[in-house]
């Protein structure tokens, strides 16, 4: 998986659109930030439910962990890009999005 792949399918949804915080790329829908891209953009973080985050560390435990600190503890996941399952990311991706989605935006999307 390659840092253009997560871009693509974090752009991928309604309203995303690409911001930049402390030096490295960020997605956001309305003023959230639901996933990033390290600094050298081999790996990525997912701002996930703290289930999700579990499920997902879980399924892969050598791609994706829980981010150090009280942002871990948040559910934001960090995925090591060249080794993680493509489906996986896609899948995290999109359920980070749903959690920072506006609520209406969510239900126009057809995707509550």
């Amino acid at each position: 998986m390659t840092a253009g792949e997560f871009r693509k399918w974090a752009l991928g949804h309604p309203e995303a659109f690409e911001g930049s915080h402390q030096q490295h790329p960020d997605f956001r829908v309305g003023k959230k930030i639901f996933a990033s891209l390290g600094p050298d953009e081999t790996w990525a973080m997912v701002r996930l439910s703290l289930v999700d985050q579990i499920v997902f560390v879980n399924e892969d435990i050598v791609a994706h962990k829980p981010a150090t600190g009280a942002w871990g503890r948040s559910g934001c996941t960090i995925i090591q890009l060249a080794i993680a399952d493509k489906t996986l990311v896609k899948k995290a991706i999109q359920l980070a999005w749903e959690n920072c989605v506006p609520k209406k935006l969510l239900k126009d999307s057809g995707r509550d």
